[in-house]
């Protein structure tokens, strides 16, 4: 296995009796990389973080995490923590004192002394007395990767843990994330959420029906010549529109397309029409004071590669 790969797996393939929820797929998630998992409800994103969390194992395929290939038994492999379908919490004990009761059963040289370090660094430190049968949602998906980060782990396996964090708790999280990869930790996720996604993620692989139907970094999906709808807002609205209206490759989308106020234009275009109007804006000089897609480039691939495939199948 690649040195710089915490996961490799090829043709895997997982059935629950005659439901496929995996077929076939591929993964490569290199090391300090945070890569999102992207799929409809029933695409298989759980399952795939099940198999890396060692919950289940594939009927075929080969998986290695972390340069070991991955057996036959349910078991976790060695540097890897998480969770699936929300952490599993004591509702009847307080925060530490789920974090100390986790550490204990874990043993591998976790210390209860680090309890307080990992409150402190999903940001719960002023509710870790608070019993967490009253914990709102997001506190519990922060209590969730405070116990996966008592191992300190290796590769980092989070099924949506923004779920129901405010902006704030939202931010401190993606913090926590950002400075695990940035030491090297490898992190996978899967979310709903397309804007966390494209704020955390290097790469992304998009699932629909058990299948991959991209794997790649982001960059890839923004580069590629497809048409997207995109927000306009110019120094002199009535001149940018006779200059988009003048542009090969610009269409300009009406209000009975998609709602807008009346000082934004809204034009759908590939990428180099796009940048061909922004310099003939500026030559006529109009000022470009706000230009972003209206759909983001993942959410658009997501809905077009998933739409698709459901349709072939």
């Amino acid at each position: 296995m690649d040195a710089f790969l915490a996961v490799r797996a090829r043709g895997i393939s997982k059935c629950f009796g005659d439901v496929v929820a995996l077929d076939g797929v591929d993964l490569d998630v290199t090391q300090g990389q945070i890569h999102g998992l992207v799929g409809p409800n029933g695409a298989g994103k759980t399952t795939l973080l099940g198999l890396l969390l060692g919950l289940a194992v594939a009927d075929r395929g080969s998986l290695e995490i972390l340069g070991t290939p991955v057996g036959r038994a349910l078991a976790a492999p060695g540097g890897v923590a998480g969770f699936v379908d929300g952490p599993g919490l004591y509702p009847s004990l307080t925060a530490r004192q789920n974090l100390a009761a986790l550490a204990a059963l874990r043993g591998h040289g976790v210390r209860t002394a680090g309890v307080d370090d990992v409150l402190d660094e999903v940001g719960l430190t002023d509710v870790a007395d608070d019993r967490t049968r009253g914990f709102s949602l997001g506190m519990r998906q922060r209590l969730g990767l405070a116990a996966a980060l008592l191992t300190r782990p290796r590769l980092l396996v989070l099924d949506e843990p923004a779920n129901g964090l405010d902006p704030a708790g939202k931010k401190h999280v993606h913090g926590v994330l950002g400075r695990l990869a940035a030491d090297g930790t490898s992190v996978v996720l899967s979310s709903h959420r397309m804007d966390d996604l494209e704020a955390l993620c290097s790469g992304v692989t998009i699932l629909a029906t058990g299948r991959v139907v991209f794997s790649g970094p982001l960059g890839k999906l923004a580069a590629e010549n497809r048409e997207l709808d995109y927000r306009l807002l110019t120094s002199d609205p009535r001149a940018a529109r006779r200059v988009a209206a003048g542009t090969d490759g610009i269409r300009i989308l009406d209000e009975t397309e998609v709602r807008q106020a009346a000082e934004v234009l809204v034009v759908r275009a590939p990428v180099p029409a796009l940048d061909a109007l922004v310099a003939r804006l500026v030559h006529a000089g109009i000022a470009v004071r706000e230009l972003a897609p209206v759909v983001s480039p993942l959410e658009a691939a997501f809905l077009a590669l998933t739409t698709r495939q459901e349709t072939a199948a």
